[in-house]
Parts: C-alpha cells; structure tokens; sequence
C-alpha cells in the first residue's frame, strides 16, 4: 500500500471518529431532552386528574348556573 493511500485513509477514519462522537452527543443530549419531556407530560397529566378529581361530577368549577 503506498504511504499516500494510507494516509488518505487514517484521515478518513479520523474523520469518521470525529462525526461518530458528535453524533454520540447529539443523541445523548436528545435523550435527556426526551426524558425531561416525559417528566413533563406525566406531572401534567397528574396536574390535569388532581383537577378533575377536585370538581364534583366532573362539572367545570366556573359553570354558570342554569337561570342566566
């Protein structure tokens, strides 16, 4: 193998090496993301049941009555 091939290709491994570890931060960075989102959505969504639970039968609590 010529030592111009060669090098042209321990450069492209380098190169390969670098965008493998800035890839690997991307999708580790988008997973912590993903998991703050679902903590997010799961207190949400307790939130939006210790609502419906406070209010009797489910009514809206700023229901007009029914002589307006």
């Amino acid at each position: 193998m010529s030592n111009d091939r060669l090098i042209n290709i321990e450069t492209k491994l380098a190169h390969q090496d670098q965008l493998l570890f800035e890839l690997n931060e991307v999708v580790t960075e988008q997973q912590a993301r993903i998991m703050q989102l679902e903590q997010l959505s799961k207190s949400l969504i307790d939130r939006m049941r210790a609502l419906g639970d406070a209010t009797p039968d489910g009514a809206p609590a700023d229901e007009r009555p029914p002589h307006y």
